[in-house]
């Protein structure tokens, strides 16, 4: 499959980059090409780790403010306190075993900073800081490895980093950033398992490897495929996290089948769709058993004690419970009842999406959340408000949709398995919420989706910088692109530094915060 010219041009390989070929042995230059992975400056790194220090400074500031518990760290928070203490969540109000609808791995996280600053706001925050700035740290490399840019992967992780809904779900006790991480960060793996398959395909033919013979004698030596099985490690914990991970699981196993027929049809397999579900289908089954694996571990406080809620649901019901079957039969019913009662998530929110069209809805910042507001803190006006409104940057966010038909259409016309890759993520995070119309939902559902947003928007920057395959490279079009891109990056940052007292609690007079409130009441 044909790629987009990279930008800026390579200058030093990655590590996996291909060794010389023996004597004798040729590629051809276009099939080398679409094999070879992407080629980075040797400041790449120096450069994402600015980035990402940017990024942690934002969210680090001022952690602990405004104190108090706000929206739904009254439960995530105090959920990593119990499990701290006893291993199983607890409903202080009844002194009875909590009951409750998510995972623990995401509570755990949170008690590790609860462990190490103490049951307060700093404590509570702290993970979801770190978190979030190291998916900034992510995304940036990510975007780099994709683009061949560090200008643009600079510029995907300074969006997210001056994105105001990452930003303020990075300096609050919820769970949504650790599922967006750990997403992205399965996303990444599975990138790294691309350029590694090439790389060993590429390798397979510098050494005089015939891709169209028969048996094994047609591929590479065997290998076990790291970076897949870490992706399945990953998702693991995304679904530890959050249960809304599933629906990635269809679109991760199709891009890996997908990037394996390309890099056979690249190669020259002579039947690479049939080679490909024969030799990767067992990697794809052993990832099961991983994800499953680690699913269950984040519930190993639940099973090693007795007190959480169903902890002994067979026994209590007058069934025999054996030891080990029993308890994770226990767990199945468990997850029985948390499934009914997500399904029966209908009641009524301030703060909700409305319609089935919720997820248009969160592109279009239709209905932000309200996190946190104080009318009674003094500033120099005789009214003034305080907010953390949950409300991404404007000037991005209503970027986006323009970004994603314009991926599509690059996607399309320049056949990019780019544009592929990051409109399947963004469909995985939207589309199914479409099929729950009745359901109560909110803005923060949105947030896995954000960085596939942006690297959709980043995208569609270097298409435009570089023309089509097998054009000469246009240094007129190329500049042009630079500057709009490092000028739209430029006015988030303005817009991002605009709305940032409502994004922190800052007190402003009434006068200045309703004029940032630009949806009117959809906003207040």
């Amino acid at each position: 499959m044909t790629q987009t010219a990279r930008v800026p041009r390579p200058r030093q390989a990655l590590s996996e980059s291909v060794p010389p070929a023996e004597p004798g042995a040729t590629v051809p230059d276009v099939v080398r090409r679409r094999l070879s992975p992407a080629l980075l400056d040797p400041y790449a790194w120096p450069a994402a780790l600015f980035v990402t220090m940017l990024a942690g400074v934002l969210r680090l500031s001022n952690l602990a403010s405004p104190g108090g518990k706000m929206f739904d760290e009254n439960y995530y928070a105090t959920d990593a306190h119990f499990l701290l203490e006893k291993g199983f969540e607890w409903n202080e109000k009844d002194n009875t075993a909590g009951y409750v609808v998510h995972p623990p791995l995401g509570k755990w996280i949170i008690g590790l900073g609860e462990q190490v600053f103490g049951y307060n706001e700093l404590g509570w925050r702290i993970s979801a800081a770190v978190f979030g700035t190291l998916s900034v740290l992510l995304l940036t490399r990510i975007a780099m490895r994709m683009l061949g840019s560090v200008v643009l992967g600079c510029a995907a992780g300074l969006l997210m980093a001056f994105d105001g809904m990452h930003f303020v779900l990075s300096r609050v006790a919820m769970l949504d950033i650790f599922l967006m991480f750990f997403i992205l960060a399965a996303f990444g793996a599975l990138v790294l398992d691309r350029d590694q398959r090439r790389t060993r395909w590429l390798r397979f033919l510098a050494d005089g490897g015939d891709p169209r013979a028969r048996g094994r004698r047609s591929r590479p030596p065997g290998a076990v495929p790291w970076w897949r099985l870490a992706a399945a490690l990953l998702f693991g914990c995304a679904l530890a996290v959050k249960w809304s991970a599933l629906a990635f699981a269809p679109v991760f196993v199709l891009l890996v089948l997908w990037w394996e027929v390309g890099a056979r049809r690249s190669a020259g397999v002579r039947r690479p769709i049939r080679d490909t579900i024969l030799d990767e289908t067992g990697w794809l089954l052993a990832g099961v058993p991983i994800t499953a694996a680690v699913y269950v571990a984040s519930w190993t406080g639940w099973l090693s004690t007795d007190g959480g809620y169903a902890r002994h649901f067979l026994r209590d019901s007058g069934q025999d419970e054996p030891p080990f079957w029993g308890a994770l039969r226990n767990l199945a019913h468990y997850h029985e009842v948390a499934y009914a009662s997500h399904q029966a998530i209908t009641e009524a929110h301030a703060y909700q999406s409305v319609g089935e069209w919720a997820p248009i809805q969160w592109l279009l910042l239709g209905r932000p959340v309200l996190l946190y507001r104080n009318e009674n803190i003094p500033c120099d006006a005789d009214k003034c408000m305080a907010d953390v409104l949950l409300l991404g940057t404007p000037l991005l966010w209503w970027a986006f949709i323009p970004a994603l038909l314009a991926a599509i259409w690059f996607g399309i016309a320049r056949r990019d398995w780019r544009a592929g890759a990051v409109l399947a993520m963004t469909a995985a995070a939207l589309i199914p919420w479409f099929f729950f119309p009745a359901r109560t939902m909110f803005y923060f559902y949105a947030l896995p989706a954000e960085p596939f947003l942006i690297l959709a928007l980043v995208f569609v920057f270097g298409a435009a910088m570089t023309p089509p395959p097998g054009r000469p490279p246009d240094p007129d079009r190329q500049l042009f692109g630079s500057v709009m891109a490092g000028v739209f990056v430029l006015l988030v940052v303005v817009v991002f530094t605009y709305y940032h007292p409502i994004y922190t609690g800052g007190s402003l007079p009434y006068e200045d915060w309703s004029r940032r409130m630009l949806l009117g009441n959809l906003w207040i």
